[in-house]
C-alpha cells in the first residue's frame, strides 16, 4: 500500500455528500459508510488491532514502516487526534461493515497553508488485499478530503516497486508526475518513488461520470 512519512514515530458505491462544514471537522471526524466498510476516527483501544493488521512484512515491505509495538500506535493515535484539532491533518480507521475492529488505515496531511494541497497515504491488512474494500474507502477519504475539508489538490507517493499500490493510485484516476529517484530509505536501501496527484476538479468530473454509468 501508500503510507505518508507521518507513519514513522482496493463493489464501489459514490460517497454522498458528507455534511460536514469547513473547519467543522477539527472537532472530531463523522463516520463515513461505504457499502463494504465504515470509516470512524481512530481510538486508543484500537491500537492493538492498527498493530496486528499493519506490522506484517508483507504489509510494510515498501512503505514507511508502522510503530512496532501497542504502545508505540497508542502514541500514533494519540498523536493523530492532536494533528486534527490543529488542522494539520487527519486519520481514518477502515472497519468492515458490521464489525469496530479496525483493519486499515487512511491519513490526509496538509502540505500548504489552508489545507488546499495535501497528501494522503494508507495501508490495509494484506488479508483484505483484491476484496473491494480498499477502493470502497478510498473514495470515501478522496470526497471528504475534496468535499468537506476545500482540499485542491491531493498528492500520493508511492515506491516504484510497490505495483499494488501505484495500480490503485491509478485506478482512482490519480495521475504521475513524476519519478523521485532514490527518494524513500527503506531497509538500508534508498528507493525511486512515483509521484501522483489528482485535483478536486478531475474527481468531481469522474464522479458525474461514475454516477452516470451507474445510472444507465
Amino acid at each position: 500500500m501508500v503510507s505518508l512519512a507521518t507513519l514513522d514515530v482496493a463493489h464501489l458505491t459514490t460517497p454522498a455528500a458528507v455534511p460536514v462544514t469547513r473547519d467543522e471537522w477539527r472537532d472530531g471526524l463523522p463516520t463515513l459508510n461505504g457499502s463494504m466498510i465504515t470509516l470512524r476516527e481512530l481510538r486508543l483501544n484500537d491500537a492493538a488491532s492498527l498493530l496486528a493488521s499493519l506490522g506484517s512484512a508483507e504489509v510494510t515491505r515498501l512503505i514507511s514502516p508502522p510503530p512496532p509495538t501497542v504502545e508505540g500506535f497508542e502514541k500514533f493515535i494519540a498523536w493523530t487526534c492532536r494533528q486534527r484539532r490543529e488542522g494539520k491533518s487527519i486519520a481514518y480507521g477502515v472497519c468492515l461493515k458490521g464489525c469496530d475492529t479496525v483493519v486499515g488505515l487512511f491519513q490526509v496531511r496538509s502540505i500548504s497553508p489552508g489545507f488546499d494541497v495535501a497528501e494522503w497515504g494508507f495501508a490495509l491488512g494484506s488479508e483484505f488485499w483484491g476484496t473491494g474494500i480498499f477502493m470502497d474507502a478510498a473514495r470515501l477519504v478522496l470526497g471528504f478530503a475534496f468535499d468537506a475539508i476545500g482540499v485542491h489538490r491531493m498528492e500520493a507517493k508511492a515506491a516504484v516497486k510497490n505495483g499494488r499500490g501505484n495500480g490503485a493510485l491509478q485506478k482512482l484516476g490519480m495521475v504521475q508526475e513524476a519519478v523521485l529517484r532514490r527518494s524513500f530509505l527503506r531497509n538500508g536501501v534508498y528507493l525511486d518513488q512515483a509521484c501522483w496527484a489528482l485535483t478536486s476538479d478531475t474527481w468531481r468530473q469522474q464522479t458525474v461520470a461514475r454516477d452516470f454509468r451507474i445510472v444507465h
